[in-house]
């Protein structure tokens, strides 16, 4: 038994270093959600800006969009020449997969410098896809109502997921390059 542990120490830390620091950062945002709120920013801070630059990217393309607060629920509206297509909540603002990428570095490090530049490049890129994904989401809805769920299903979430799946392969075969000619 003692073996194997010292065997696949490395992959073990990795693990161990993911999980900790992607539950550690979870209950964190937890903690934001329940006592961080705003009452100026509905439903959160963090969605309710994603909503807003979402409707400002729509309006760019040309589209009438619009974004409300939900009476029944906490999330936004978003909408098109009136028609209510998408809601925004806080699942769709990015945070847990900005999460989940940043934990993979920190179980991956590669230096503090490249690392902290990797993270915050990684995570604007990652907070701007998303945007993007969500108003032409939303603007495919609109224009094609009939592969909404493929849309909303399927193709956007492999975008943002492939997305972060490509940036740690990105962040790996560099890591592997400078750990190895250093």
């Amino acid at each position: 038994m003692f073996a194997l542990l010292r065997k696949y120490k490395s992959v073990l830390l990795f693990i161990l270093t993911f999980l900790g620091s992607y539950l550690g950062f979870l209950l964190l945002y937890q903690g934001y959600l329940k006592w961080g709120g705003s009452k100026r920013y509905f439903p959160d801070y963090i969605t309710h800006m994603v909503a807003r630059q979402s409707e400002l990217l729509i309006q760019g393309f040309g589209y009438d969009g619009r974004v409300t607060p939900s009476r029944v629920e906490a999330a936004m509206n978003l909408e098109i020449n009136g028609v209510q297509l998408a809601r925004i909540i806080e699942g769709c603002n990015a945070i847990s997969i900005i999460l989940l990428f940043v934990s993979f570095l920190i179980a991956f490090w590669g230096g503090r410098k490249p690392t902290l530049l990797f993270m915050f490049a990684g995570a604007v890129l990652i907070y701007c896809m998303n945007i993007f994904r969500i108003a032409i989401l939303t603007i495919g809805m609109y224009n094609y109502p009939s592969y909404a769920n493929l849309l909303h299903g399927t193709v956007f979430p492999a975008i943002i997921y492939g997305t972060v799946f490509l940036l740690w392969l990105w962040w790996v075969s560099r890591f592997q390059k400078s750990t190895t000619h250093a």
